[in-house]
């Protein structure tokens, strides 16, 4: 589940500060849960995984979320590719203005 977790946080541009804020712990919780030495880390699973955009179930390791998950991320990697520089530059402008609204979301 830690590494889950640690993937999940890069994924969504966030500190380890960041998500503890959004979760409401320390930052050294964060580090633990992603170093998986801290037993906390399932009372806190709902709102790890809204801060983090993904399903309780994906941070379980439920294969099914994860296989939908995989599936939708292969599809945009697809689409990615098929684009222009300027509209690959376009789409990461926009994928990082969505992620920082997507924080101030979690974090309000």
């Amino acid at each position: 589940m830690g590494a889950r977790i640690a993937a999940g946080r890069r994924a969504r541009g966030l500190t380890q500060a960041e998500l503890a804020e959004a979760v409401g712990v320390s930052r050294s919780a964060v580090a633990q849960w992603e170093t998986e030495r801290a037993g906390q880390v399932r009372g806190n699973l709902t709102r790890i995984a809204a801060a983090l955009g993904v399903s309780v179930q994906h941070l379980l390791g439920g294969e099914e979320a994860e296989a939908a998950e995989n599936a939708t991320e292969l599809a945009l990697l697809r689409l990615y590719r098929e684009l222009g520089e300027e509209d690959r530059a376009l789409l990461l402008r926009t994928a990082r203005r969505l992620t920082r609204a997507g924080r101030e979301t979690v974090a309000g």
